[in-house]
């Protein structure tokens, strides 16, 4: 399956795959070990490298919005590579900080960047991707970046272990082989000018109210996946007694998603209601995130983070793949940023939130705290997105449109 993905994907799609795996091999090389490198080296508090987390979430996720409308106005291409330039600069300048001021100037710096490329490249993708292979493409898009993913933690503990001014240096690095490849190979989408004004086409979203309510449910997923990169990293350590740890666990989440998110989608395919799926794969990622209050030995985490990687594999292909549903053509984008500060939100309360809770957990002697919360907003997204369900078969069952 995964090869007949790749030989229906057009070949702009074929550029995105490639950029796709960089950008997670990138990313999840450098984040979960900075998080482990200010704890270690600096003696950061989780609360405070939480805080510097969610500034860095918040600075990205929070201008989608004005990315979204840069991109849809200027072209994807062109703000892609712009935003991945930005990106580079950010996480090369990590290699050089020493002070609070100087961690939180690079972490805005590369929240920016990634304000300016994330909605052009999922509108991008989403334009170039055929109507009829939809389902199978942005499944495979979930494999590679979990590819991705798997290659930063052999990249990541590697080393960080012999100097974190390396691994700092490589990610910005590869971000600048990102905008090189996409400069030079990714086709030019034509921009579809708009007889509105910016605020024009900004008030138009936000009194489109079934995806304001979806983008508002999104937080709490969020909230479950961010955990990825403070808490989950920390336990790791705290349960295997070395940064390896961190390697078992992405590597743990990743193999499972290469393995197993095709046969999914495959399963899952007739069912056509995606939001139930997304809530159902909340669900799921709550669950086995509540399965580490129990995490005692390397054997239940990784049990733990499998269910989770289960859950991710339900919902995860989905969330992008609903966006255009809402979205006019000519608005892709700017519907992808707005859809953004689900992840603002979400990440911005995940790391700050949850690292205040870990310790918290710790100090109550009650480390089973910041997974049971993730389980009560796993039901409580769930729910939601099911009554969102109802809400829209009803509305365009009206106006003659299907989910």
């Amino acid at each position: 399956m995964a090869l007949r993905a790749w030989q229906v994907a057009p070949s702009g799609i074929k550029v995105m795959y490639v950029c796709s795996f960089l950008m997670n091999l990138g990313f999840y090389a450098l984040i979960p070990y900075l998080t482990l490198h200010l704890t270690g080296q600096f003696l950061w508090s989780m609360a405070l490298t939480g805080i510097l987390l969610g500034v860095r979430q918040f600075s990205q996720q929070g201008f989608t919005f004005i990315g979204g409308i840069v991109a849809d106005r200027l072209g994807c291409k062109q703000t892609l590579v712009f935003g991945v330039m930005v990106r580079a600069i950010g996480f090369s300048s990590f290699a050089f900080c020493g002070s609070i001021w100087q961690f939180f100037a690079a972490a805005v710096v590369s929240g920016v960047g990634g304000a300016l490329f994330e909605p052009s490249y999922q509108a991008a993708f989403a334009r170039m991707t055929p109507e009829e292979h939809r389902k199978i493409l942005f499944s495979f898009k979930n494999i590679v970046s979990n590819l991705g993913m798997v290659s930063s933690t052999i990249v990541g503990s590697i080393l960080s272990s012999v100097d974190f001014f390396y691994l700092s240096l490589l990610s910005g690095g590869i971000y600048f082989v990102i905008a090189a490849m996409i400069a030079w190979k990714l086709p030019r989408l034509e921009v579809e000018l708009s007889s509105n004004s910016v605020l024009g086409d900004m008030l138009a979203i936000f009194k489109d109210k079934p995806f304001v309510i979806y983008t508002c449910i999104l937080i709490g997923y969020y909230y479950l996946f961010m955990q990825l990169f403070l808490t989950l990293p920390q336990l790791a350590e705290a349960v295997t007694g070395s940064r390896i740890g961190v390697a078992y666990v992405y590597g743990a989440i990743s193999v499972s998603v290469i393995l197993f998110q095709l046969p999914i989608t495959a399963k899952l395919q007739k069912y056509e209601n995606r939001f139930m799926l997304i809530g159902l794969g909340t669900l799921v990622m709550g669950v086995g995130l509540f399965e580490l209050a129990f995490a005692y030995n390397l054997a239940l985490l990784l049990a733990g983070s499998i269910v989770f990687a289960f859950g991710t594999m339900i919902a995860g292909p989905l969330l992008m793949d609903v966006v255009p549903m809402f979205a006019p053509p000519r608005q892709i984008a700017s519907y992808y940023g707005f859809n953004g500060y689900s992840l603002a939100v979400g990440g911005a309360l995940s790391t700050s939130a949850g690292g205040w809770l870990y310790d918290l957990g710790g100090a109550w002697d009650m480390p089973g705290l910041p997974w049971t919360v993730c389980l009560v907003v796993a039901v409580s997204a769930a729910l939601c997105l099911y009554m969102l369900k109802d809400n829209l078969n009803r509305t365009r069952h009206t106006s003659g449109l299907g989910v």
